[in-house]
C-alpha cells in the first residue's frame, strides 16, 4: 500500500477512564483506579437498573459490565458502593477537561467526541509542548490527572482512525495508558488482530457477515479482494477494507453534507405499556416534542415515521420485536398534524402487544416559509393555535420544559415531565452532593 498521498498528520484521541465511577470516586476522596464502585440508574428508568459504569477494580473483582449488568448482577459484598447517576456532575467534569485540551490544541482542532472522549488534532502545535508526541500526552495525562484527579488513556495516530484503535486496543491495556498506530506499524498493530469484534465499528453481524467470506482476521480483512468486498457489502465494505490498513481520509473539521436531513425523538419507556390510552399519550408527547424541534430551526416536515418496540414478553410471543411504520403529509410542524399521523401510524400496526420503546422521527424536512391552511377550519382558528404553540416553546425556551405542559402529561401514563428532568435518560443529580 502507497501512503504517500495519505493524510499525515498527529492526532490524539483521549479517554477517561470509566469516566462516571472516576468522577464519584474523587469526588467521594477515593482512588478511581482501586476502589470497587459502580454507578447504577434508577430501576424506574431502565426496567430494574442498569450499571452504568463500573470502576476498574469493580470490574475485576465481580466481572461487572457497564450497560451490561444490571442490579441483578451486583454481589452481596459491603465492599461494592453502588451510587446513582449525577449526569451534570458529568457535564461539568467534561467541560473541564476539555479545557485543558484548549490549552494544547486551537478551538477549531478539538472535538468532543462522546461525554468520555475528545479528539485533537496537534499537527501543528505539538512540539510546542515536548520533545515528542509521547511526551505531549504524558503531559496532558499528569494535567487532567494532578488537577481534576482523574485518569486518562491517550490513542496517538497519524488520522483519526489510528488514534481510535491505538486506544481502544492498546492505550487501555498499557501501564502508561499510551498507544500508537501509524502507517509503519499498521503490520505489527491491526493485523495480528484475530477477534474482530475488538476493532472499532465491527459488530457481531458485521464480523459474522465477513466470517462467511472467509475473512476471519485483520489480516484477511486487509488481504482481500476491495471490489469483491464492496460488491459484497457496499460502502461499508470500502471502509473496512481502508480500516484494515489504517487509512483515514475524512477530517473532523470538514462537515459532511447530509443528503436527508431528519429529526427524532426515542424513549424507552419506565413500564411495560399494554393500555391503548396511555400508549397514545406518549406517542403525542414524543411527536410534540419532535415538533417543536422543528419549529426551533425552522424546518416543516413531509414525513412522519414512527417505530414501536414490544416488551421481552410480547416480543417472544409476536414473533417480532415491534414495528415500525411511515406516512407522506403536507409539510407541517403543526403539534396535532404531527401527532395525527402517527396515531394513525400506530392504530395500523398495533394489535394490543405490550410495549416498551417509542421512537419518532420527521422526515423530508423543507423550510419553514409559511403556514399552509386548510378548507376545513377557520383560518383564524388555525392561526391561533399556531400562535399558541409558538408561545409555549418561548415560555419553555425561557422558564424550562415544566414551565407550561400540557394535561394529558399529568395523566397516567404521561412521561414528558419526569423526562423534562432528565439528563441523556438519566438522573441529572447535584453536582454538590
Amino acid at each position: 500500500m502507497d501512503y504517500s498521498n495519505e493524510p499525515h498528520g498527529v492526532f490524539m484521541l483521549i479517554d477517561s477512564r470509566s469516566f462516571y465511577a472516576s468522577v464519584e470516586c474523587v469526588e467521594r476522596g477515593l482512588n478511581p483506579l482501586k476502589e470497587p464502585l459502580v454507578v447504577m440508574s434508577e430501576q424506574e428508568n431502565t426496567n430494574g437498573g442498569l450499571i452504568l459504569a463500573t470502576s476498574p477494580e469493580a470490574k475485576k473483582l465481580y466481572g461487572l459490565q457497564a450497560n451490561v449488568s444490571r442490579q441483578r448482577d451486583l454481589p452481596d459484598d459491603d465492599r461494592l458502593m453502588v451510587v446513582p447517576p449525577r449526569m451534570n456532575l458529568y457535564i461539568k467534569k467534561n467541560l473541564q477537561i476539555n479545557q485543558i485540551f484548549a490549552r494544547y490544541a486551537a478551538p477549531a482542532d478539538l472535538w468532543p467526541y462522546s461525554i468520555d472522549e475528545s479528539i485533537l488534532d496537534l499537527s501543528h502545535s505539538w512540539h510546542l509542548f515536548g520533545d515528542s508526541i509521547r511526551d505531549v500526552a504524558r503531559r496532558i495525562q499528569k494535567d487532567i490527572r494532578h488537577e481534576l484527579g482523574l485518569y486518562t488513556a491517550v490513542g496517538i495516530g497519524q488520522n483519526p482512525v489510528q488514534a481510535k484503535l491505538a486506544l481502544d486496543l492498546y492505550a487501555k491495556h498499557e501501564k502508561e495508558l499510551i498507544g500508537q498506530i501509524t502507517y509503519e506499524n499498521v503490520p505489527q498493530k491491526i493485523w495480528p488482530i484475530t477477534d474482530l469484534t475488538s476493532v472499532w465499528s465491527i459488530g457481531e453481524r458485521t464480523a459474522k457477515h465477513l466470517n462467511r467470506m472467509h475473512i476471519h482476521t485483520m489480516y484477511d480483512l486487509a488481504h482481500s479482494n476491495p471490489y469483491a468486498i464492496k460488491q459484497e457489502m457496499g460502502i461499508v465494505g470500502t471502509q473496512l477494507f481502508a480500516l484494515a490498513w489504517g487509512i483515514d481520509r475524512a477530517h473532523p473539521q470538514v462537515r459532511i453534507k447530509v443528503k436527508s436531513a431528519s429529526l427524532s425523538n426515542s424513549q424507552v419507556l419506565p413500564r411495560d405499556y399494554a393500555r391503548k390510552s396511555e400508549i397514545e399519550i406518549v406517542i403525542k408527547e414524543i411527536g410534540e416534542q419532535v415538533a417543536a424541534r422543528l419549529r426551533h430551526h425552522r424546518k416543516q416536515a413531509a414525513e412522519v415515521s414512527l417505530g414501536i418496540g414490544f416488551s421481552y414478553r410480547a416480543s417472544e410471543e409476536d414473533g417480532r420485536s415491534g414495528f415500525s411504520g411511515r406516512l407522506r403529509i403536507d409539510p407541517t410542524n403543526d403539534n396535532s398534524a404531527i401527532a395525527a399521523a402517527l396515531l394513525r401510524i400506530f392504530n395500523q400496526n398495533w394489535d394490543g402487544q405490550v410495549i416498551r420503546n417509542v421512537a419518532v422521527s420527521c422526515n423530508r424536512l423543507v423550510e419553514d416559509t409559511g403556514q399552509q391552511l386548510d378548507l376545513f377550519s377557520p383560518a383564524s382558528t388555525q392561526i391561533k393555535r399556531t400562535d399558541l404553540e409558538r408561545t409555549v416553546d418561548q415560555i419553555r425556551g425561557r422558564f424550562g420544559f415544566t414551565a407550561l405542559v400540557y394535561a394529558k402529561s399529568a395523566q397516567r401514563g404521561g412521561t414528558a415531565i419526569n423526562r423534562a428532568s432528565l439528563v441523556g435518560g438519566h438522573n441529572g443529580g447535584n453536582s454538590y452532593e
